[in-house]
């Protein structure tokens, strides 16, 4: 009876690693051409402009920050944040206490800029979504990302879905 127990734990903790392997990889990439970030905006198709489209990676007290944004000429644009950044891998928007990692989509008005809005994830303590880097260069970084955010001037939601980067570092 010890040695099934022994076995059954030596599995469960060999499936619980396998799992958490795919949780820990960066993903394929996504599909945005060079110097852009593209995305599904409540399912209206976002593409940003190359020449507003950008990546940052800082480093300050020890910690890295990563930047990753694009802009369209409509004003639409995507920021994403990882304040603790680590290279690839997977990065929870929120959850619990982690405001650490989050997105931001926006819609600027240019003829009447208190106006514009934004829509901020994380907006509670749960996971809002995921930002996955595929791959870190020193000329660059690709990624997925996918999250729901909220505004709050007005409480309304966007799902942001099938979102890609592949951007420079600036």
């Amino acid at each position: 009876m010890k040695t099934l127990k022994t076995i059954s734990l030596i599995l469960f903790v060999s499936i619980s690693l396998i799992a958490c392997k795919s949780d820990d990889d960066g993903g394929d990439g996504g599909n945005a051409g060079e110097g852009l970030v593209t995305a599904k905006v409540n399912g209206n198709n976002f593409k940003s402009m190359e020449a507003a489209s950008t990546a940052v990676k800082t480093q300050a007290n020890g910690m890295t920050t990563l930047r990753a944004q694009g802009s369209d000429s409509d004003g639409k644009g995507v920021v994403l944040t990882i304040i603790g950044y680590e290279g690839t891998g997977s990065y929870d928007i929120g959850g619990g206490a982690n405001i650490f990692v989050n997105a931001v989509y926006t819609e600027a008005n240019v003829s009447d800029p208190t106006n514009s809005q934004a829509w901020q994830a994380p907006f509670d303590d749960t996971v809002a979504g995921t930002i996955s880097i595929s791959e870190d260069t020193d000329n660059g970084v690709k990624g997925t990302f996918t999250f729901e955010a909220k505004n709050g001037n007005d409480d309304s939601m966007v799902n942001v879905t099938e979102g890609s980067f592949n951007l420079k570092f600036q």
